[in-house]
């Protein structure tokens, strides 16, 4: 699924394609960063909840952790790629606004609860997802404390957590995001793309996790009926005219969408096997997904698109099929050499720190590397 989210992304990117009037793709795909929302909270959840289900307590020790762990796997190449982004932005090599980057992009408020654009768009959902993994953890420790005199049930705890979740984003498109006047372009930009009113996107897949932990024989019946019903409502809002200024189309169009991304969960959870070379290009392309996700944009798509103009369809599909190459080649390349030693130095300082965890943790690492989600 998360390989699949990445490669729905990398294709809509290939603005040669589109620039030159080759009309491709030539069906409509499902958001791959919608699928990467649902799904990096389908992951995160899963270890959450066995986190907060083993803990005595849900504290700052349980926080800090999962915020390290979270880090130490995030923040090094983003910080790398934004770089990178400055860099090329600076010199001119693609055509962003430089007089558009600031501060607010080292501390992922770019766009918190105002529009980004001009430079760096693409880490707008990297921004929503660390502000979820901020955010999430210190509610579920509020709710812990604050519930326990009411009852002590983790499940019911838990649940209301993801409650907050999923309410608090809705009240704020209701109240703020409905009333903005906005075209089809400032839809996406003012509403669509804001931290404050997309963080219950991931909130469903917490609760995809939650139902797979507590309801698991639910979880494995539905996913038949779940994966068909998920196909026909995503593409029913896909194929949907929705107005920019209409009330559902700021309120409800995008969490529809979301909806029909997490009824696909227990599906592609399912799944365990399948034919060797699409098993090893799978997991290599999920392995890699989140440096392509950091790479594929800015730094290649646009700079090809800027630096070797196309004219006609034939030489649009030849800088297509260059920039696949140079998405894949780049994002293993920073996967092997940076990303996963990061992750391997994470790994190391937990383990010097957490000896009496050793036993646990170990058997987790290799599960951990392929589980994770990498983010949009």
């Amino acid at each position: 699924m998360r390989s699949l989210a990445i490669i729905f992304v990398v294709m809509a990117h290939g603005s040669m394609l589109e620039n030159a009037g080759t009309g491709f793709p030539w069906i409509a795909l499902i958001d791959g960063v919608e699928l990467f929302f649902v799904l990096s909270g389908f992951l995160i959840g899963g270890m959450l909840l066995k986190i907060f289900e083993t803990s005595e307590s849900f504290g700052l020790k349980n926080i800090t952790s999962f915020w390290i762990r979270r880090w130490f796997r995030t923040l090094p190449n983003y910080y790398l790629i934004l770089l990178l982004n400055i860099i090329v932005v600076y010199f001119g090599l693609i055509n962003e606004d430089f007089s558009q980057f600031n501060w607010k992009f080292f501390l992922f408020l770019q766009n918190f609860s105002g529009p980004q654009i001009g430079f760096f768009v693409e880490s707008w959902s990297l921004s929503i997802e660390e502000w979820f993994y901020l955010l999430f953890p210190l509610i579920l420790s509020l709710a812990y404390f604050a519930m326990q005199r009411i009852t002590k049930n983790k499940k019911t705890i838990f649940l209301n957590a993801i409650f907050i979740f999923l309410l608090i984003p809705f009240i704020l498109r209701v109240s703020f995001a409905s009333k903005i006047e906005v075209d089809e372009f400032w839809l996406g930009v003012k509403i669509f793309k804001v931290v404050i009113y997309r963080l219950d996107s991931i909130a469903l897949g917490l609760f995809a996790a939650f139902l797979k932990y507590y309801y698991p024989k639910f979880w494995s019946k539905s996913r038949i009926i779940g994966f068909i019903a998920g196909i026909i409502l995503s593409y029913t809002v896909m194929y949907t005219s929705w107005a920019p200024n209409a009330f559902a189309t700021k309120v409800f169009s995008t969490f529809l969408l979301s909806i029909g991304c997490f009824m696909l969960l227990p599906m592609f959870d399912s799944i365990r096997k399948g034919p060797k070379v699409l098993v090893k290009i799978f997991t290599h392309i999920s392995l890699i997904s989140y440096s392509m996700y950091l790479l594929n944009l800015a730094l290649i798509s646009e700079v090809i698109s800027k630096n070797f103009p196309t004219d006609n369809a034939y030489s649009a599909w030849a800088m297509y099929v260059a920039y696949w190459g140079a998405v894949i080649i780049f994002s293993t390349l920073l996967f092997k050499y940076y990303e996963k030693p990061m992750m391997d130095l994470r790994d190391k300082w937990n383990f010097d720190f957490s000896k009496k965890k050793r036993l646990q943790e170990v058997p987790e690492k290799i599960s951990e590397q392929n589980q994770e989600p990498k983010l949009l």
